[in-house]
């Protein structure tokens, strides 16, 4: 099959979050199982873009509105990721550092997905399916459908998965000019709510939609900021897949970010070494249980509720926990987050920003990853946890509910409720008590490591979809 993936992220070309994770993963290993694959993403002004050979395989305009914007597309030319990597090129749009969060993101990714399309209508070799990521693309499985220039795509089977339902991409009706023409008799299918709605248009015209988890796909029927009835009324060609991880890239027994490379026979040593390297950098205790946070510090992923938890916490067991954060957000949460260094200098600290190695080594160094998140359509993080050896402790929403379960039920964690400070601190607690049993520890520990989060696994099931989509 010839696969194509349209996203704005792509670990490690691009990454805000676990898109990029994903997109950087899925169609690797698609390609290791034989299919013919390639991403495609605009070309942002990062690292990645200026260290690496990229050739020009087409040049265009297209027209926005009462604008043209001429623009390439580049190939990386070592295939080094392990599939085929397509840039868009859109100088005026995308030449900036960062990815998201500009006044003019509506026509950056409009354009983007305008000129995915010019390239791919162009080509010789048309693609079997085009698969779609987050509503950046969510206009694609219309376009692909009922833009007179599109024609060519139209039997063409468009997936669209959801990442995020909460992030939908509206706009108002002002800018439909800039749509190549189509027949206006099925402008409602891009229309939400009376504005136009990226996702709600890939929902009703994508061939199929997917979601990370499949607790994600029954929770966003019930709340997706306001697409409830949309995602009930598509149900029939709705499926939830668990994501995977790169267990490649995520490996203990040969992280190259770690002091000390381990595996299930060797994990216990392993991960003592990684938390005395730690805890040395930030110097805290390391006889005591480690809990650790890596996220976006944001009420989406419960962080605000984290400074009055670890504050009540630590207050009530000050010799017997240490806690250290990785993150960044909400300048607010950074600032009481950090203001609790103070009371407690051997058993807390945070690290504002994001460090990929010392996001690493807090996977191999800490006994427990806290994970309150109030939205976690899938979450990677508590099985990079898994795969290290370190027990996630997870509010029970989305993917965390499908890979975590309580260890009270004979499960590989602590899961709990509510997003609240009182369940937080309650399962701190818990965990601290658990570390104590040693033997009981270590056994769950052992066979989270031992669990199958594989994309080898997960990409089957991607396939086995294509194909039915294709030959139906």
């Amino acid at each position: 099959m010839d696969i194509v993936h349209i996203s704005a992220e792509c670990y490690p070309v691009a990454k805000v979050g676990g898109l990029a994770d994903v997109v950087g993963a899925l169609p690797k290993y698609q390609t290791a199982a034989g299919e013919n694959v390639k991403v495609v993403l605009p070309a942002y002004d990062t690292k990645f873009k200026k260290e690496n050979s990229f050739e020009n395989v087409y040049s265009g305009t297209i027209q926005l509105g009462e604008f043209a914007y001429a623009f390439d597309v580049l190939k990386e030319t070592t295939n080094k990721l392990g599939f085929e990597l397509y840039l868009v090129a859109l100088p005026e749009f995308f030449d900036r550092p960062d990815i998201y969060s500009y006044p003019d993101d509506i026509e950056r990714f409009v354009s983007f997905q305008i000129a995915t399309l010019d390239w791919l209508v162009s080509r010789d070799n048309l693609p079997d399916c085009v698969h779609c990521h987050d509503h950046h693309t969510g206009l694609i499985p219309f376009l692909m459908q009922y833009a007179y220039k599109y024609q060519a795509l139209q039997s063409i089977p468009s997936i669209i998965t959801i990442h995020n339902g909460l992030y939908q991409g509206q706009f108002g009706y002002d800018k439909l000019h800039y749509l190549p023409e189509f027949d206006l008799q099925y402008v409602y299918l891009l229309d939400w709510d009376h504005c136009i709605n990226s996702l709600a248009a890939a929902i009703k015209c994508a061939w199929q939609i997917t979601t990370v988890s499949p607790s994600y796909l029954t929770q966003i029927n019930q709340q997706a900021n306001g697409l409830e009835t949309l995602f009930r009324s598509m149900r029939y060609k709705s499926k939830g897949i668990l994501n995977g991880i790169d267990t490649q890239l995520w490996d203990p027994n040969k992280d190259s970010y770690l002091k000390s490379n381990y595996n299930t026979q060797t994990f216990e040593i392993g991960k003592k070494e990684n938390k005395k390297a730690l805890c040395a950098l930030f110097n805290l205790d390391p006889n005591q249980p480690l809990f650790s946070f890596i996220g976006r510090l944001y009420e989406e992923k419960g962080a605000d509720l984290l400074p009055q938890a670890i504050a009540a916490v630590l207050a009530q067991m000050p010799q017997e926990i240490t806690v250290l954060i990785l993150g960044s957000g909400n300048p607010d949460i950074e600032k009481q987050l950090t203001a609790l260094e103070g009371s407690y200098p051997r058993n807390y600290h945070t690290y504002i920003g994001y460090n990929e190695e010392l996001a690493h080594l807090i996977y191999a160094g800490s006994d427990f990853l806290i994970m309150p998140s109030r939205v976690e359509p899938c979450g990677l993080n508590q099985m990079y946890a898994l795969r290290y050896g370190t027990m996630p402790i997870v509010r029970k929403t989305g993917g965390l509910q499908d890979t975590v379960i309580d260890f009270g039920d004979g499960g590989n964690g602590i899961s709990h409720n509510q997003a609240s400070v009182e369940d937080i601190i309650y399962s701190i607690q818990r965990g601290a008590k658990l570390y104590k049993d040693t033997t009981a520890f270590t056994k769950i520990l052992l066979s989270g490591m031992l669990e199958d989060h594989s994309w080898e696994r997960v990409c089957q099931e991607y396939l086995a979809l294509y194909n039915l989509l294709i030959n139906p």
